[in-house]
C-alpha cells in the first residue's frame, strides 16, 4: 500500500521537475546557431535510404504515379518502410554499410568541395541565409508582424543596433553570442541543419538537437527544435520556435512555441538606428493532458529564470538603448511643462458662446425691454390683486417658451460659474518636510469618455496616496484633456506602496461613479518605467473607446540611508526590542525574490507553516510594505506577497492538537485585494475576503508583535489608523468573548496565592505599570529579557499590554513565554483586577495550550495602608487532551512558590521605599 501511495506523488515531482529542466532548456532556444552549419545526421540518413532505393527498388517505387490530371503522388512513405524493411535483412547488411559508407564519402567529397568554392570551411555562406531573407521578401505579400503570443512577453526591451546586426547576432552561423548563453544554461550536443526554404509555406526553417546536460535530480534531456522565419522585410525580423522532447512525462501532449520579434526601435538624433526586442511564448498543448496546471507553472518559472540571464548576456554583447529624456533630471523635465490656464474670458466663451444661450438671451432682453416699454393695462377678467393674466392662448405660448429660455440661461450660468470655482487645483504646491517625496506631473488624457454621459466630459483627476489627496483642474467639454499640471506630496516617513487615480466628470453623474480608475504599484513597476507612461484606466466606457492617462512620477528619498534607520529606530520602539539593518546582500536577493525594487529592505523572517490543504513548510518575509511567504519544497516553489494595507484583520488562534501545540495567525485581506496571491489562501469566507493561516512559529510571541506594528504603521490614513490601533491592541481570541480575557468556560480556576501586603493597593500596581521595579523583581524571579509593551486602552475601563521573556535555565525547563495581560478598576470599591494568559513554548508536555491567572487587589478597612491579593489560576487544555494530574499539581505547586516570591519581593521594596522617604 505504501509503494501504491507514493507511485503519484514521485510522478508529479517528476513531472515538475523535468517541466522546469524543459523550461530551463527552452530559456536557450536557439543555442546552436553558433555552431557549425554543417550537415546533420538527418539528413544524411535521408540520403542513405534513398541510395539504398536506387539499388534495389528502382522501378518500382521511384517511377511518380499519375493520377487522371496528370498530377505526381509522393511515395515517400512508402519508400521509408521498404527501406526500414530492407535495411534490416541480414543477408545484406555487410553490402548496405559499405555501400552506405561509400555514399556518406561521396557526399562529403562534393560537400567539401562546394564549400572550398564558396571560401568557408565547412559552413552555410552567410550570403546564401541572406538570399534566402530576400526570397521571403519578394514573396511577402504586405503581411504585419504577428502579436505576442498568449503565454506572457519575457523579453520587451531596445538596443543601440541596427535591426538586422541584432538578427545576426541572434541567428547567424558565426555569433559568438550563443556560445557565451550556452555555457551558463548547461546545454551541449548540438546537431544543427542548415536554413532551407519551404516552398509550400513560403518561409525559411531549420532543425536544431542538443541535449540538456543532467542534474542531481533530473537526468539529461534531448530536445528537438524548429525555428521558422515568420516574417523577414526590410529591418522587421519575426522567428517561431517549437520545441519538445518525448523523455520528459507528458512531453508527447505539449510544446513550447518562442516568438522573436525585431523591429526598428526609436530615433536617434544622430541618425544611428536601434532594434527593439520582443520575446514572448506560450504552451501548445496537441493532447488532453491532467497535469496541465504543472507543467504550465513549471515551465513558466523556467522561462523568466533563463531569460533573465539571456537579457544579462546579451546586454554585454550591445548596448541597451535609454531615451535621452529618461537621463534628464527630474527639475528639467517638470521646467519644460507650461500649463496651460484658461483666461476668465475664453471660459465665458466656452460656455456662454453658444446659438442656444445666445438666443435665450436674446429672447429674455427682448421680453424685459418689451416690459418696459408698454404702459398698465386695465384689469380684466379674473386678475385681482396685482395679477397680470395672459389675454390670448399666444401669450400662453408665449410665457412657456420664455419659461423655458430662462431654465436654458440659468444651467449655462450656474455651469459657467461652477467651473470658475472649480478652475483652481492642487498644481504648483510645494512639498513640506524631508522623507519620501512623491512628485506627479500630470500631462495629458486620451479617449476619456464615460458609459452613460451624454456629450463630452469635464473631467479631472484626483491622486490619493498614504490617505493624502491631490486635486488636478478640471477641462471643459472634452475628451483629449491637457492639463501638464505638477503635484507634489508633502514628505513621507514610509515609502509609499500605491498611488490611487480617479478620473471625474465635474458635470456628470455622483462621484461615487467616475469615469474611470487606476492603480500605480510602486512594488510592481521600477522608478525609471514611472519617469514616463501611458496609464490605462478601469471601468465601463463605450465600445471601442480605451481611455488613458499620460503622466510621469518621480519617487524618491531626500533622507538616504537615515530613513531606514529611523524606521527601524522606530520599529523598535513600537516591538519592544531592538531592530538590526540587514546586510546588503540579504536585502538583494530578498529584493530578486519577490521581484522588488532596490529601496526596499527586509525587517525580519521566520520559519512557519503555511496551512492550506496540506501544510507547507516555508518561510515568512517581512518589509516596510509587504509581507511575503516562500516554500521550495521538492523542486515544488510557491511564492507570494501583498501589500499591508491590503490587510483587513489579523486574528489570533488558539493552539489545537492539529497544530502541534502552537498558535496560528489568520490574515484576512480586503475584499478583492491580493488576488495575484489567492493561491496561497486556505479559504475565502462569504464576505469573499481571502484567509491566509501561518503556524508552527519557532517564537510566535516575537512574529506576533513585529506583524502587528508593521498592520498599524502601514495605515491607509489618519481616520483608519485610529481605528486599526484600536482593533489591532487587543489580542483576538477566537473561542473567547469581547471584553475579557478568561472567557472560556472550559477552564477551572482555582486559589493558588492569597495575602494581606502592607502597602496600598496604587503603590502596588506600580509592578504592574512596566518600570523600574517590574523589571527588577520579574528578574530576580527568573524572567530573562523582560519586555513589556505600553498599556493601551481597548474598551471603555479595560487595557491592554502584551509581555515577553525567557526563563532562565537554571531555574526552569520552559523556554519562552509570551503574556497577554488586561486590567480594569473594580466597580464601586477601590482596587484593580488583572486577567493574565500566559502562553509557554518549549514545554515538556503539548497537551495545554496556556496558563491562566486572575489577580483580584483591593483596599482593606483594618490597617489604612493595606491591601488584600487574591490569585486564581486555570490552565486551557488543548481539544481532546488528558488532563495529567501530575501536571496539574506541579504547575499549581511552582506558580504558588512563584507568585510568592514575586509580591514579597514587591512588598520589601515598597516598605523599604516608603521608610526612606
Amino acid at each position: 500500500m505504501q509503494v501504491i501511495s507514493d507511485t503519484p506523488c514521485s510522478s508529479m515531482r517528476s513531472v515538475e521537475t523535468n517541466a522546469s529542466s524543459f523550461s530551463a532548456s527552452v530559456s536557450s532556444l536557439d543555442l546552436s546557431s553558433g555552431a557549425s552549419m554543417g550537415r546533420s545526421s538527418c539528413s544524411s540518413m535521408g540520403k542513405l535510404n534513398q541510395g539504398i532505393m536506387d539499388q534495389r527498388g528502382r522501378s518500382v517505387l521511384l517511377e511518380p504515379e499519375e493520377d487522371d490530371n496528370g498530377a505526381t503522388t509522393n511515395a515517400s512513405s512508402v519508400v521509408e518502410v521498404l527501406s526500414r524493411y530492407f535495411c534490416q535483412r541480414p543477408v545484406n547488411a555487410a553490402t548496405t554499410t559499405s555501400y552506405c559508407e561509400s555514399i556518406c564519402q561521396f557526399q562529403d567529397t562534393q560537400l567539401n568541395s562546394e564549400n572550398r568554392e564558396n571560401g568557408d570551411n565547412g559552413t552555410l555562406p552567410e550570403a546564401s541565409l541572406y538570399e534566402l531573407m530576400k526570397l521571403i521578401e519578394s514573396t511577402d505579400k504586405g503581411s504585419e508582424m504577428p502579436e505576442n503570443l498568449q503565454g506572457g512577453v519575457l523579453v520587451d526591451q531596445c538596443y543601440a543596433i541596427a535591426p538586422a546586426e541584432l538578427n545576426s547576432l541572434l541567428f547567424s552561423a558565426n555569433s559568438d553570442f550563443w556560445p557565451a548563453v550556452a555555457e551558463v544554461q548547461g546545454l551541449s550536443g548540438f546537431k544543427t541543419e542548415p536554413w532551407k526554404h519551404d516552398s509550400n509555406e513560403k518561409c525559411l526553417k531549420r532543425i536544431l538537437n542538443y541535449t540538456k546536460s543532467a542534474t542531481k535530480l533530473v537526468k539529461s534531456v534531448k530536445f528537438t527544435e524548429e525555428q521558422t522565419y515568420l516574417k523577414a522585410v526590410g529591418d522587421s525580423f519575426a522567428v517561431l520556435s517549437s520545441v519538445s522532447s518525448h523523455e520528459v512525462p507528458c512531453g508527447n501532449c505539449f510544446k513550447v512555441e518562442i516568438l522573436y520579434c525585431i523591429i526598428p526601435g526609436p530615433q536617434l538624433s544622430s541618425k544611428e538606428q536601434t532594434a527593439h526586442l520582443t520575446i514572448s511564448w506560450r504552451l501548445n498543448f496537441v493532447q488532453s493532458t491532467m497535469l496541465k496546471g504543472m507543467i504550465e507553472n513549471g515551465t513558466k518559472q523556467g522561462l523568466r529564470e533563463g531569460y533573465a540571464k539571456f537579457t544579462e548576456i546579451l546586454s554585454q554583447k550591445t548596448k541597451v538603448f535609454v531615451p535621452d529624456d529618461a537621463n534628464l533630471s527630474k527639475d528639467k523635465i517638470l521646467c519644460s511643462l507650461q500649463t496651460q490656464e484658461e483666461s476668465i474670458w475664453k471660459l465665458a466663451t466656452r460656455f456662454l458662446g453658444n446659438y442656444a444661450f445666445i438666443l435665450s438671451f436674446s429672447i429674455a432682453l427682448y421680453a424685459i425691454a418689451h416690459v418696459h416699454l408698454i404702459k398698465p393695462n386695465m384689469v380684466h377678467g379674473l386678475e385681482y390683486f396685482g395679477i397680470d393674466l395672459p389675454d390670448s392662448v399666444w401669450e400662453v405660448v408665449f410665457c412657456a417658451i420664455l419659461i423655458i429660455q430662462g431654465q436654458n440661461i440659468f444651467k449655462a450660468g450656474r455651469r459657467f460659474l461652477y467651473a470658475w470655482t472649480q478652475s483652481g487645483s492642487d498644481h504648483g504646491v510645494k512639498a513640506h518636510g524631508d522623507g519620501w517625496l512623491l512628485t506627479i506631473a500630470l500631462i495629458e488624457g486620451s479617449g476619456v469618455v464615460g458609459a452613460g454621459i451624454p456629450g463630452l466630459p469635464d473631467p479631472y483627476v484626483v491622486f490619493t496616496c498614504n490617505g493624502k489627496r491631490k486635486t488636478s483642474s478640471a477641462k471643459f467639454q472634452t475628451s483629449e484633456p491637457r492639463w501638464n499640471e505638477i503635484f507634489e506630496f508633502d514628505a513621507m516617513d514610509d515609502p509609499p506602496s500605491r498611488l490611487d487615480v480617479v478620473v471625474h466628470d465635474s458635470d456628470g453623474p455622483l462621484k461615487e461613479n467616475p469615469i474611470g480608475q487606476a492603480e500605480v504599484n510602486f512594488l510592481k513597476n521600477n522608478l525609471s518605467d514611472l519617469g514616463d507612461m501611458w496609464l490605462p484606466l478601469d471601468g465601463r466606457f463605450p465600445r471601442g473607446c480605451e481611455p488613458k492617462l499620460h503622466l510621469r512620477i518621480f519617487l524618491n528619498n531626500s533622507r538616504g540611508t537615515e530613513v531606514v534607520m529611523n524606521y527601524l529606530a522606530k520599529m523598535g520602539k513600537e516591538v519592544g526590542k531592538k531592530m538590526h539593518l540587514r546586510s546588503a546582500q540579504t536585502n538583494s536577493a530578498f529584493c530578486k525574490l519577490f521581484n522588488l525594487p532596490p529601496e526596499e529592505f527586509l525587517i525580519d523572517d521566520f520559519t512557519c507553516y503555511l496551512k492550506r490543504k496540506m501544510p507547507l513548510q516555508g518561510r515568512l518575509f517581512l518589509s516596510p510594505r509587504i509581507l511575503g511567504f516562500y516554500s521550495n519544497m521538492l523542486v515544488r516553489k510557491t511564492k507570494f506577497c501583498f501589500l499591508w494595507e491590503d490587510i483587513d484583520d489579523i486574528q489570533v488562534a488558539p493552539p489545537t492538537l492539529a497544530k502541534v501545540g502552537s498558535s496560528s495567525l489568520i490574515i484576512i485581506l480586503r475584499k478583492d485585494r491580493g488576488l495575484e496571491a489567492r493561491h496561497g489562501a486556505k479559504t475565502l469566507d462569504p464576505q469573499g475576503r481571502l484567509k491566509y493561516h501561518f503556524q508552527t512559529f519557532v517564537s510566535f510571541n516575537d512574529a506576533h508583535r513585529i506583524i502587528m506594528t508593521l498592520w498599524k504603521m502601514r495605515s491607509v490614513d489618519l481616520e483608519e489608523k485610529s481605528e486599526m490601533i484600536d482593533k489591532n491592541s487587543q489580542l483576538k481570541q477566537l473561542p473567547c468573548e469581547e471584553g475579557s480575557l478568561l472567557a472560556n468556560e472550559d477552564v477551572k480556576m482555582s486559589e493558588v496565592y492569597s495575602a494581606i501586603l502592607s502597602v496600598n493597593v496604587n503603590a502596588l500596581m506600580e509592578m504592574f505599570s512596566g518600570g523600574p521595579l517590574e523589571h527588577k523583581v520579574m528578574q530576580e524571579a527568573g524572567c530573562v529579557d523582560y519586555s513589556p509593551t505600553e498599556w493601551e486602552l481597548v474598551n471603555q475601563n479595560i487595557y491592554q499590554r502584551h509581555i515577553s521573556f525567557k526563563f532562565d535555565k537554571s531555574l526552569s525547563h520552559h523556554g519562552e513565554a509570551s503574556t497577554i495581560q488586561q486590567k480594569y478598576n473594580l466597580v464601586n470599591r477601590d482596587g484593580w483586577v488583572i486577567e493574565e494568559v500566559m502562553t509557554l513554548q518549549g514545554i515538556l508536555h503539548d497537551d495545554y495550550s496556556s496558563i491562566q491567572l486572575k489577580y483580584h487587589m483591593t483596599s482593606t478597612s483594618l490597617k489604612p495602608s493595606t491591601c488584600s491579593i487574591q490569585v486564581l489560576l486555570g490552565i486551557g487544555w488543548l481539544k481532546g487532551a488528558k488532563q495529567h494530574k501530575k501536571v496539574v499539581k506541579n504547575i499549581m505547586s511552582n506558580s504558588a512558590n512563584r507568585l510568592r516570591d514575586i509580591f514579597s519581593e514587591v512588598e520589601k521594596e515598597l516598605t523599604s521605599r516608603n521608610g526612606v522617604s
